[in-house]
């Protein structure tokens, strides 16, 4: 797959297909653009699909600075820029990757037809946020084998292990992530506040929650839902991880709220 370079941060993408409309996805703290390997066929022919690793993950550069909200938007639209996207697209995001999707919706609204999050990570309560904080230093100090298998407990539960190889490819994929760029979005959300952006958003948005989250449960999604005006919240029977978790009823909900190919 290929990379590009963007005048802030060269980038691994991948774009597929040839349909009418361009869906960005974008992956969750500790994916990269192979988290949508298992939907990436149930969007095709219908729309054309650009994914890609983002900064700090997946073989995309890890800067090392702090990274900020402003920063994953900018490296998103210079992407869509350098690679001739004019039209509005459909950023579809998961977690951190659907806040991402959010403040693109909310920050370059000419750029975006419609958005959708599954289980939003747009901020953490006050008294979370130094606690992420201490996570974010030990994992760069002891590494992501230290922390995966707490962290797939919650996102991740026996519930949805039936496909024992799917759970085991997931695994090996957390704990391969880089553990310093995963610190960096860790900090990064340790200390944001989409609360005013959110409202702003104006195209149409679908937040989705998956009731076998136990990091981010359904009350924590709907809430999100609630900030953004005129916003459609469901709950699937699905994890933290829809894409991988789940594939057919995250693309059902893609194609069903997007409605069918224009003409």
């Amino acid at each position: 797959m290929p990379w590009l370079t963007t005048p802030d941060v060269a980038l691994r993408y991948a774009i597929d297909g040839d349909g009418p409309e361009t869906l960005l996805l974008l992956h969750e703290m500790g994916g990269c653009l192979e988290s949508w390997d298992g939907i990436l066929p149930l969007l095709l022919p219908r729309f054309r699909v650009l994914r890609y690793d983002q900064r700090c993950a997946g073989l995309s550069e890890k800067p090392r600075r702090p990274m900020t909200m402003a920063d994953a938007g900018r490296d998103a639209v210079a992407l869509l820029d350098a690679l001739g996207v004019d039209g509005p697209v459909v950023p579809i995001g998961t977690a951190v990757g659907g806040a991402v999707a959010l403040h693109i919706a909310a920050t370059y609204p000419a750029r975006v037809r419609a958005v959708i999050a599954t289980s939003p990570a747009t901020g953490v309560p006050d008294q979370a946020r130094q606690p992420l904080r201490d996570r974010a230093d030990a994992l760069e100090r002891e590494g992501t084998r230290a922390t995966v298998d707490a962290g797939l407990d919650l996102g991740y539960p026996p519930a949805l292990r039936g496909d024992a190889a799917r759970f085991a490819e997931t695994r090996a994929q957390r704990l391969a992530a880089d553990p310093v760029g995963q610190a960096a979005t860790m900090r990064m959300l340790a200390g944001l506040d989409m609360v005013a952006a959110l409202a702003s958003i104006a195209c149409p948005a679908l937040i989705l929650a998956g009731i076998h989250d136990l990091g981010r449960p359904p009350e924590r999604v709907a809430a999100v839902a609630a900030v953004i005006p005129g916003a459609e919240f469901r709950v699937l029977e699905s994890g933290h991880f829809m894409a991988i978790q789940t594939p057919e009823l995250l693309a059902a909900e893609i194609h069903r709220f997007l409605g069918p190919p224009p003409g």
